[in-house]
């Protein structure tokens, strides 16, 4: 399957232990170039598990907002840029929405909040 930066996808994301994985949404944070060549992409996990919202590492998404509905997500939900995971395409169920320009913006912020890039 082919995959697009800003797809949101469901994905068999794998736990930090690598023991086990989960199937849930994630964002694909990995350049289209790369995406078109290796057999890994990078994404973010998206959680409907809105807690910790207003973390500058996390991006809001609500479903019944215009921006929000174009990620096909069912549910409030956080993108979790602070914890980015290298997985192979192959894993990656199907694509279920994109995100918005304003919302990729949104990403990129939070990206660099959690690399700690200026």
């Amino acid at each position: 399957m082919s995959v697009f930066r800003g797809d949101v996808v469901l994905v068999d994301f794998p736990f930090a232990s690598g023991v086990a994985t989960k199937l849930r949404p994630a964002v694909v944070v990995q350049c289209d170039a790369f995406n078109s060549r290796l057999a890994t992409t990078i994404l973010a996990p998206i959680t409907s598990n809105t807690r910790h919202l207003g973390e500058p590492s996390q991006v809001s998404i609500d479903p019944s907002t215009a921006d929000g509905s174009m990620t096909g997500l069912l549910r409030p939900s956080a993108v979790k840029s602070e914890n980015l995971a290298t997985v192979e395409t192959r894993l990656v169920r199907r694509r279920i929405g994109e995100l918005s320009p304003a919302l990729t913006a949104q990403l990129n912020r939070a990206i660099k909040v959690s690399l700690a890039l200026t």
